[in-house]
């Protein structure tokens, strides 16, 4: 039978000037004309006229799930573009603009992302005096094809650029990124990497202790001095040296301490000197065998550390180092880094720093307007709170964003936008 809820009776046509794609826009516009975005953009980069609304329409357009350039249109349609503080530009124009970025206008555009993260974390966004841990890593971009400058066959045997970034873990925030070829080996600018972060966490007013986690592709001496040259307490994974080896072979049976691991084996920690005066903390695995072996077969994972206490704890932290692979994964899929939409590597190098604006701007939602304590998946923000409808209507000389009733999550966007409005920078 044929009823009023057949969608096959359906009357449908694109003619409503009023309505807004993504009216959650209107959160991350509203933080972004706090932070000054497009004022510091005009201020910091030089390219061409109005870098600012290229900038800002670049940031807002991966903030709503863009992932090549041509995506940036949808902030035209209807009246999205009403509920931003700047002028929407054409892909067009957008493309051109990313074109034109050198080397020297990438690090421009890192000098906008570190003074954005400076300003949110001045208005309640940042770990002030407070300890933080900061998480490296270096990520595949896979890219399709053989345009794309840079992009080469690493040791992951994928085509793509190979960049390195660094989070911070209780939020997921993108701390710093540096975009390098798809050949560069992990250890490439490690060592200047990290002085860079720490030099920029400082400067946005992390003034507690400071804590690097690294896998052992950062495994160095290089690394371990900019560490201590810089008072920063640091936990990096030891590759299975000869000279590690060694020193793992040295823990007397009596010295391991046994920790709940996994429900199917058995785990222990104990620790070693390796080195100058490094002190290498060991977890030991052994997992269960449905055929017993008449010898256990043990699998060894060390680390380096400068951290106080006993072996148990740092182990239990190190290994928590795991939330950088959320922190990426939301980057790539919330905030179009899994893409990377140029043949000019530069252009790609930019859209890289765009994308981490884009992924911070909604870190900071969550933690300014949302008062969240830890990071949701960016998927999830971006379901409840910025991909929703909405219709734009004036009366009374005010312009009102009109959203669906019965939002399950009505409630906690509304006081978010009240919290994003009272912030004073």
């Amino acid at each position: 039978m044929t009823t009023l809820h057949n969608p096959s009776r359906l009357s449908v046509a694109f003619d409503d000037d009023h309505s807004v794609a993504n009216a959650g826009l209107a959160l991350v516009g509203l933080l972004s004309e706090k932070l000054g975005l497009q004022q510091l953009a005009e201020e910091t980069i030089d390219i061409a006229p109005f870098p600012g609304r290229r900038v800002a329409t670049l940031v807002h357009a991966l903030v709503a799930g863009a992932t090549c350039v041509d995506d940036a249109d949808v902030l035209r349609s209807g009246a999205t573009s009403s509920v931003l503080s700047h002028r929407v530009m054409a892909p067009s124009t957008l493309g051109t603009f990313l074109r034109r970025f050198t080397f020297g206008h990438v690090r421009q555009l890192d000098r906008v992302s570190e003074i954005l993260m400076a300003r949110a974390w001045s208005l309640g966004a940042g770990p002030g005096d407070e300890p933080m841990t900061i998480d490296v890593d270096s990520t595949i971009c896979e890219v399709h094809g053989d345009q794309k400058q840079g992009a080469s066959y690493g040791y992951t045997h994928v085509l793509g650029y190979h960049p390195l970034l660094a989070t911070r873990a209780d939020t997921g925030e993108t701390l710093h990124v540096r975009f390098r070829k798809g050949s560069a080996n992990t250890q490439r600018g490690a060592q200047r990497f990290v002085r860079e972060v720490v030099g920029r966490v400082r400067r946005a007013g992390a003034t507690g202790a400071l804590t690097l986690r690294c896998d052992s592709g950062f495994f160095s001496k290089y690394v371990v001095q900019a560490c201590r040259d810089h008072d920063v307490r640091y936990s990096i994974t030891a590759r299975q040296t000869p000279a590690i080896t060694r020193a793992i072979e040295q823990i007397t049976e009596d010295a391991w301490t046994p920790i709940d691991y996994t429900l199917n084996g058995e785990a222990w920690v104990g620790e070693s000197a390796y080195g100058d005066g490094h002190r290498l903390v060991v977890r030991r695995t052994k997992l269960h065998d449905p055929r017993p072996t008449l010898f256990p077969t043990y699998r060894y994972h060390a680390f380096v550390t400068d951290r106080k206490g006993d072996a148990v704890t740092p182990d239990a932290d190190h290994r928590r180092h795991a939330v950088v692979v959320l922190a990426i994964r939301d980057l790539k899929e919330g905030s179009g880094l899994e893409h990377c939409p140029s043949g000019d590597f530069n252009a790609n190098a930019a859209w890289a720093v765009l994308a981490s604006i884009a992924h911070n701007l909604v870190r900071w939602v969550e933690s300014l307007g949302l008062e969240l304590k830890g990071p949701l998946v960016a998927k999830t923000t971006r379901r409840k709170f910025i991909a929703l409808p909405g219709r734009l209507t004036d009366s009374g000389r005010r312009r009102h964003l009109h959203l669906p009733t019965h939002w399950p999550w009505a409630t906690l966007g509304s006081e978010c936008f009240a919290r994003l409005v009272k912030l004073q920078t």
